[in-house]
């Protein structure tokens, strides 16, 4: 039973709509974390979400393509979650002191204020942060390094439905 569960959530399709799911609920957490509870993202935290960003639309047009399109699709998706896991990692790693971050990375003002009162309040609830200092962490895990473990789950579960339609032709 576990094993046609597999096959069914690996077929293209299937797979291209968790992935798509996946990654929209994950680019969407970080806006939420930027929008909603003012956390202004640095630099790295900004590319970071570029391979999401590209990933989208591609895996949106894998749920409208023929099976094998579809399944390279997912490929070309598993490589660029593997790019993003990488940067993920990356940042995290500056972030714990690994090696030095970029050298123009810093935290950002957020949105020009309309007036006195609107800088003060936006003092209150904006966190600025720079690429070498993790803004949150949960169970020692930045975002950083949430990303790069979610980017690397994508990238591997878009691989092996790639990797299994692609193999029986």
């Amino acid at each position: 039973m576990a094993h046609a569960l597999a096959a069914q959530l690996t077929a293209p399709r299937p797979a291209a709509l968790l992935v798509l799911v996946g990654a929209a609920a994950t680019v969407g957490g970080a806006l939420i974390f930027q929008h909603v509870l003012g956390y202004v993202p640095c630099k790295l935290c900004l590319t970071e979400r570029q391979p999401y960003y590209l990933a989208l639309p591609l895996l949106a047009a894998a749920l409208l393509l023929p099976r094998r399109l579809a399944a390279w699709l997912l490929a070309l998706v598993a490589l660029i979650f593997l790019v993003g896991a990488g940067l993920g990692a990356y940042h995290a790693g500056a972030e714990w002191g690994f090696w030095p971050g970029p050298s123009d990375c810093g935290g950002g003002a957020g949105p020009a204020p309309a007036g006195v009162g609107d800088f003060l309040k936006t003092l209150e609830t904006t966190r600025p942060v720079d690429c070498t200092a993790a803004a949150w962490r949960f169970l020692g895990i930045s975002l950083a390094g949430y990303n790069a473990l979610i980017a690397l789950g994508l990238a591997a579960f878009a691989g092996i439905a790639a990797a299994r339609t692609l193999r029986r032709g």
